[in-house]
This record gives C-alpha cells, structure tokens and sequence, in this order.
C-alpha cells in the first residue's frame, strides 16, 4: 500500500477512470493528489504579415475561465472521494507541457507513485498529439500504474434502458 498518489485528471471519462484503482492502491490515512494540468496558449506572432489576432486579453480571460472550469471539476471529483473513501484529496492546478508538469509535480510533491489512464490513441492521432503516458514513463522518478483505456461499462439502469431499446433480428 502507497502513502500518496498522483492522479492526473483532464476532465476525460478516460482519466477518471484511474480512480477506480485509488482504494486498491492507498493505505488508510493516505493522501491523494488529484492534478489539472493547463496548457498555456500559444500567442500569435506575425513578423512578416500584418495579420489581425485576438487581443492579449482574450486569452487572459480564457486562461482564467479554463482555470476556473478546472478548480470546479477538481472540487467536485475531490468531494466525492472524500465522502466515499478515507484518506486525504489534494486538489492542484499546473500549467504547461503535461507530461513535464505531472512529472514535476510527482517530484515537487514527493509522491509515491502516478496512476494515470492512456487514452488510447494510435496511428496518426498518436503521432500527431504524441503520448503524454508515454512521456511520463520515460521521464518519471516513481512508479507509474497505467490503466489502459476502455469504455465505461453500463450500470443497472442503464443495462435496462439498452435492453429495452435493443433491436432483435427476426
């Protein structure tokens, strides 16, 4: 049983998922970090042509709205474990690349270990955006438990709903 985890969350189903395996994990009394990492937007810069581009205080206000839409999710998925579980939830907020940012924030916080989800990506779209589990595993200096990505399975209710909807072939 680990004393503190990392978990990265970016408001996917997919990431969530990795709380699953939180009370597998955690000894009793132990402490959870959950983490948003924010991507700094990219400004514009045109040197060679006169081009028209949002003001700097556009992205200001929507740094500051992503931000807030953050610390609200984090709050709320840090509630429910609280009422659910026994042990400590650290909400955080990071900015920057990240598979850095996590990486760091694992060191800065002296975790034990990051229990994070892959997403799933392959082909182009991998290629493309690049595996931030990835660079995690390359780069970390604890242990890190990937939950591969799947989909959720349905609950009670909805298992009812989809067999009542379902289509038999005659």
């Amino acid at each position: 049983m680990l004393k503190h985890l990392l978990i990265p969350l970016d408001g996917s189903e997919l990431a969530y998922n990795a709380l699953e395996y939180v009370p597998d994990l955690i000894e009793a009394g132990g402490t959870v970090t959950l983490i948003t990492i924010l991507e700094n937007p990219e400004l514009p810069v045109y040197d060679f042509y006169p081009m028209p581009t949002a003001p700097l205080m556009d992205y200001e206000k929507m740094f500051e709205a992503a931000k807030v839409r953050a610390e609200e999710y984090l709050a709320h998925v840090a509630k429910q474990l609280t009422e659910k579980y026994q042990f400590e939830v650290i909400t955080k907020i990071e900015t920057g690349d990240p598979a850095t940012a996590i990486v760091e924030a694992a060191k800065k916080f002296q975790v034990n270990a990051i229990v994070m989800c892959t997403h799933g990506r392959s082909g182009l779209s991998r290629w493309l955006f690049g595996s931030v589990t990835e660079k995690v595993l390359m780069s970390s200096v604890c242990p890190v438990y990937v939950i591969p990505a799947r989909k959720r399975s349905l609950n009670t209710q909805e298992m009812k709903v989809a067999r009542q909807t379902a289509t038999v072939p005659t």
